[in-house]
């Protein structure tokens, strides 16, 4: 994979411009975070930040990927100022999950989603060097 950062613009604080790769692609549904009961553990934005995280994750080994394949994420949140907000406590929760991996990303606010409880739901596709 190859990070992608034209000439002179500033490199962006935890995603990428864009990332080009080859190899086996595998794309996720959007997860919330929820636990494999689909109980939310956490009412919480961070809480079900990182539970999101780590579902995306267990789904990616299915098949033989890590946090590292990971090229693309879009984050669709209920609330964006709650997400402003929770910046600082979000950032630890992606390194502990996530590493030093910075994928593309979109943050996008809609209007609810379809599980109700759901603060945050996560879409990502990974590509695997074949």
């Amino acid at each position: 994979m190859k990070s992608l950062l034209p000439p002179g613009w500033p490199r962006p604080k935890g995603y990428s411009n864009g990332i080009s790769a080859t190899g086996r692609m595998i794309f996720t549904a959007g997860v919330v975070g929820w636990d494999e009961r689909e109980f939310f553990p956490s009412h919480r934005l961070d809480g079900q930040f990182a539970q999101a995280l780590r579902n995306v994750l267990a789904i990616l080994k299915e098949d033989g990927a890590g946090p590292e394949h990971i090229v693309r994420l879009t984050v669709y949140v209920t609330e964006l100022q709650e997400y402003l907000s929770s910046r600082d406590e979000l950032g630890p929760i992606w390194k502990s999950i996530m590493g030093d991996n910075y994928p593309a990303m979109a943050l996008v606010q809609v209007v609810r989603l379809v599980e109700p409880a759901a603060k945050i739901e996560i879409e990502a596709t990974a590509v695997v060097p074949e």
